[in-house]
């Protein structure tokens, strides 16, 4: 038997996780943006949020959709402290200045593909959700062994949960159409980078996957 990563999912063992798609760091009036003037904000995030608002967004409600269709779970994680103060960050977070307080605005995820029902949400105080959160637990329950990401930043906390996933025995497809990053070089040179941890698909192409599965 070949091992492979180039396998369809199977819906019933799949979960679809988007990674920081959140108030804080996806909407215009977010908090890591709070500090920053209009020229500033437009010279520094005006790509980044005309492809999130364009293209990847979109393409983050139309997965979402077909997962949930399909019957496949669909979870998020947030940058969100468990405390208002954020004392429980990692020494990183809280070198960098990332402080999203316990049940605050910036903590929620985007309207445009908000949780219904009792879909998980998982706040997080590290890149990785793998790291402060206990999703593998959570997965493993859930009887997930085929993983979907999606999310935000590319090659930073999405990177993050596919490396560590793949290293617990998931296994991950990107939807490389569903994630960014703060220019497409950046974009670019992680999915070249990551790839040898992952399945990497289109939003269509796993679109199309999960309607041939319906089907069958």
């Amino acid at each position: 038997m070949t091992l492979t990563r180039e396998l369809p999912l199977t819906t019933s063992q799949s979960a679809l996780l988007f990674i920081d798609v959140q108030n804080f760091s996806a909407h215009r009036n977010g908090a890591e943006f709070k500090d920053l003037g209009k020229d500033e904000f437009q010279a520094k995030y005006g790509w980044f949020f005309d492809e999130l608002d364009a293209r990847v967004i979109p393409n983050m409600a139309a997965i979402q959709a077909a997962c949930r269709s399909a019957g496949v779970e669909v979870m998020y994680t947030t940058i969100e402290s468990l405390t208002l103060d954020g004392r429980d960050r990692s020494l990183d977070y809280k070198i960098t200045g990332f402080h999203v307080p316990k049940g605050s605005w910036d903590g929620k995820v985007i309207d445009q593909i908000a949780p219904q029902g009792d879909e998980i949400v998982l706040p997080k105080s590290s890149s990785s959700v793998f790291v402060s959160t206990h999703i593998d637990y959570i997965l493993r329950n859930l009887g997930v062994r085929q993983l979907v990401i999606s999310g935000l930043i590319t090659d930073q906390c999405v990177e993050s949960a596919i490396r560590d996933a793949c290293d617990l025995g998931y296994l991950v497809t990107q939807v490389t159409d569903a994630c960014l990053t703060y220019s497409q070089q950046r974009h670019d040179n992680s999915l070249q980078t990551i790839k040898g941890y992952c399945r990497q698909v289109t939003t269509a192409e796993l679109i199309a996957e999960l309607e041939r599965v319906s089907d069958d």
